[in-house]
């Protein structure tokens, strides 16, 4: 009885201490004021340690555009660094892609990886990635990944505790009819690939993110056209995984992301709406919400509220210090910063 009682307190707490949590703010910024590009889009954020940050988001003429490239920014302290061009779609002297959703993401052993996607458009692109070895100073040159391969399509991988990488990837078809989305793994270097299926059900569902809980138990949160956030749960470290179901977390076909805490709890970084007409009505509200579950989640500060303009596509990380950096597309000519901490 006192076991159960035990049990009953804590759970008790656990729900108080997310309803009664804080956000402070350290630092609210734009990562850059003048750039060479009309519009950007798709950001996303690393910890290089030693307080330092790296960012990078895909930016050009319009989203598509051929002249579409891959910047990055490093903040050191307060400020950002001039944003430089890392990555880009050029073929040859005659022929030149668009780059798209880039994903930074450092492994245990201390290698960057840039991944990002190639091509006319998310049907019929392909995935490349650079490394690099000293924080993003240098990177190497661009590689595919094998074939019908695509990597994180949106959101930074997972490493478990093995060393295993698992990646939050997605398809859309030729037809446009058909969302899916599905984990890939690889080893501690990037190599060995193998895909694993989720089992979609009726939802079209793209740009997972990856959360993780004790005992190798593992959750997806995906952005869907159902108007709301879908979830699938795995017990196994990511072998296996259950069918797609609906949360009680709205969505206007728009990408979140996600994040586990070092002290165990849950970040999610979101839009709050349902879609409207068009593709950005519902990109105007981004609210920040917490869980200790996974299952129920509380909205702990709104970081935009406006009746019109896009908000979006946001990216979450907790650094080792334990300092929270978010950053998101505003209004597709700047990407926002925030650095919180949580009171």
């Amino acid at each position: 009885m006192l076991k159960y009682l035990s049990i009953a307190f804590t759970l008790i707490f656990l729900s108080l201490n997310v309803c009664a949590q804080k956000v402070e703010i350290i630092q609210s910024t734009n990562i850059f004021e003048k750039a060479p590009f009309e519009a950007c889009h798709a950001s996303t954020l690393v910890d290089l340690g030693k307080g330092k940050i790296m960012a990078a988001w895909f930016g050009g003429k319009h989203e598509g555009s051929k002249d579409v490239v891959i910047w990055s920014s490093i903040k050191t302290g307060t400020q950002w660094s001039q944003p430089i061009e890392i990555a880009n779609g050029i073929i040859n002297d005659t022929s030149r892609f668009a780059c798209w959703n880039p994903v930074l993401f450092k492994t245990k052993n201390g290698i960057l990886f840039l991944h990002y996607k190639v091509g006319l458009n998310p049907r019929t692109w392909w995935a490349e990635y650079k490394t690099s070895v000293n924080n993003g100073k240098t990177w190497s040159e661009a590689r595919k990944l094998p074939k019908d391969f695509l990597g994180p399509i949106k959101n930074k991988p997972i490493q478990l505790p093995s060393g295993t990488i698992l990646y939050p990837s997605s398809t859309e078809s030729l037809d446009e009819k058909t969302w899916a989305i599905h984990i890939e793994k690889s080893d501690a270097d990037g190599k060995n690939w193998e895909k694993i299926n989720i089992n979609c059900d009726t939802f079209g569902v793209i740009q997972p993110s990856i959360l993780s809980y004790p005992n190798g138990k593992l959750q997806v949160l995906c952005r869907s056209r159902q108007n709301v956030i879908v979830e699938s749960w795995s017990e196994d470290n990511g072998k296996t995984w259950l069918k797609l179901k609906a949360t009680q977390l709205p969505n206007p076909n728009s990408g979140s992301d996600a994040v586990t805490l070092k002290d165990g709890r849950q970040l999610l970084i979101y839009n709050p709406l349902t879609a409207g007409k068009n593709w950005w009505e519902g990109r105007s509200v981004l609210k920040l919400a917490i869980s200790t579950d996974g299952k129920n989640w509380k909205d702990i500060y709104t970081l935009e509220d406006h009746n019109q303009g896009e908000y979006s596509y946001p990216a979450i990380i907790q650094s080792d210090d334990g300092l929270i950096h978010l950053s998101y597309t505003s209004l597709r000519k700047k990407i926002k910063y925030f650095c919180i901490k949580l009171k």
